[in-house]
This record gives C-alpha cells, structure tokens and sequence, in this order.
C-alpha cells in the first residue's frame, strides 16, 4: 500500500495565497514578521509590491489590514493562532468584526501540534474566541486540498472570515473527484450507524483511522468533516444524531467553547443525545514533539479510538 501523502496546511495556505493572488490583483498580504513560518514568503516572492511586513505588531497589522479593506483591498493578516485571537482579539473585535469589514485572517500554527514552541505558542482557544465575534466565519480545513479551497472561498465571502491552519503535515484524504468544498457545509466521510464521530483539523484523518479501529469491534461508526465552524451545518448534525443516537466531537483545541461547545449548544435545542468532547481537557500543552503530544493528549488515532470505546 503506497504512503499517504502528508502537506502541512500552512504551506497550502502559502501556495493558495500565491495562486489567488495571480486572479486577484485585490489580495494584499499582511504578516508580523513571520514570512516564513506562515509560509506567506510564498506570496511574497511573487508579489512584493503586494505583502506588507508590519513587524511584530499583530494588533497594528489587523488595523491596517481594517483600513486596506475600506479602500476595496482584500487583506489577509496573517501570524500564529495565538497571537491573531489572543494578542489582537480587541482589534479583530473592534476593527473588523464591529463594522463587518471583509478581512480575512490566516492564523497558523493552531492547537497542540505546534510542538517544541510550547503552552504558550500552542493555541487551544481561538475557535471559543473568534466564534464570540458577531459575523466572524471561523473554519479548520483536514488538509491541503481543504485548506486550498477556503482560501478561495474566503476571498469569495463577503466579510470577516478566521482560517486555522497548522503546522504538522497532515494526510490528504479529500483527494477525490466528487470533493466539494462550501463554507456552512460539513462533509460525509464514512457512513454509520451506531454513532457520529464530528471531527475538524487535523483530527479528522486520525477520526476516520479510529473509526476503522471501532469497525474491527463491531462498532460502526459514521464520520463528519465540519470544516466551518461557525456557520455550523446544523441541519447535517441534527440527521446524523437522530440516525444514530450518539455524537461524539474531536478537534484539537480546547473541549470549552470549541467545535464540540457548538455541537453541544445545537443538539441541547434541537435534538438532545449523549454527546462526548474529545479534545484538550481544560489544560495547557506543553513543549515536546507534535507527535509525541498528540498521542499524550489521546487525540491520535489510537487514543480517540480508546475514547470512543470507553463512550459507547
């Protein structure tokens, strides 16, 4: 069997940007001083004229971007998670969510996967954040096909929009011809009928090898891409808990105000079911290798698998 190959989704956000660009001569790319680890040095390359370098001044380069989209640019303000939800939050708040200007915010290098940088790099909490925001689409793409697409279609959404991307190669698994990517519309990935596995990011390849795993038990498990969290594809999720009873989340961010937060506040109103949050447990991360954290935080395959087990 050949290897699956893997892409981190901030290189295909680089590479999208770059492409999009070459359309759109409206694109502007802002950064803080970190070209080369959000993979915007892409662009850059190609349209210097066209990427703005605002230093390490992530709240001053979400102003701009806000002044750049009153003159008809379409701006991407781009740095890490942590510092495009946490540090600029106010001005994300207040520049671009308040008037609903048509920012569009790149923030890579999400959740624990961020590895040897540590708690403090690692964001956990940026989808309860940006979801808070009146008007924001917030969104996690599985890998670099999705997050290729996104990116397009963020340029094409009228408003402010926060695409996740990480730093961790991920397997490529929408590699086929009947792929369709729409923001608001989760994807079907695998039929079943004992429970829904609703996964995003990263954690959605290690969902469908979990749910292989659950099969070999006797345990038929139907998996969910919900790449857009907000606006969330309430009416799939509704189906897919009255069809099989229970729903189980995954995501690598924190089980509080995340993916799981949304399901949970959808299914409390319209369709009350057992619900399980698989996710980051109300805790820091720490610095150690991607890998070596995605096992210890039990959101590889294996340790979503030993989860879902527990729950069903």
């Amino acid at each position: 069997m050949s290897e699956v190959k893997k892409i981190a989704t901030r290189a295909s956000y680089g590479n999208a940007l770059t492409e999009l660009g070459r359309k759109h001569e409206d694109v502007v790319v802002l950064d803080a001083d970190l070209a080369a680890a959000t993979q915007t040095g892409i662009f850059k390359k190609e349209f210097p004229e066209r990427h703005i370098d605002c230093g390490i001044a992530e709240c001053n380069m979400v102003g701009i971007g806000a002044g750049l989209a009153t003159t008809g640019k379409v701006p991407f303000v781009s740095t890490f998670a942590m510092f495009a939800a946490g540090r600029a939050f106010e001005q994300v708040r207040n520049s671009v969510g308040y008037p609903k200007l048509n920012v569009k915010i790149g923030a890579t290098h999400g959740g624990i996967s961020v590895g040897e940088d540590g708690a403090t790099h690692q964001c956990c909490e940026d989808f309860a954040l940006m979801r808070s925001i009146p008007g924001m689409v917030v969104a996690c793409p599985a890998d670099d096909i999705e997050a290729k697409a996104l990116v397009e279609a963020a340029y094409e959404h009228k408003g402010p929009v926060y695409m996740r991307f990480g730093r961790l190669a991920a397997p490529v698994i929408n590699d086929r011809p009947d792929y369709k990517f729409e923001l608001g519309k989760g994807i079907v990935l695998r039929e079943g009928k004992d429970l829904t596995i609703v996964a995003n990011g990263l954690c959605v390849a290690a969902s469908l090898e979990a749910a292989e795993k659950l099969a070999a038990d006797g345990i038929d498990a139907k998996v969910i891409n919900i790449h857009t969290i907000k606006p969330l594809d309430e009416d799939l999720i509704v189906a897919a808990a009255k069809e099989t009873g229970k729903v189980v989340t995954v995501e690598e961010h924190s089980i509080i105000g995340g993916l799981g937060g949304a399901v949970c506040e959808c299914l409390a109103e319209k369709c009350p079911v057992p619900v399980k949050r698989i996710g980051v447990n109300d805790v820091f991360g720490e610095s150690g290798p991607a890998v070596a954290l995605l096992e210890k935080y039990g959101l590889d395959a294996e340790g979503i698998y030993k989860q879902i087990k527990a729950f069903v």
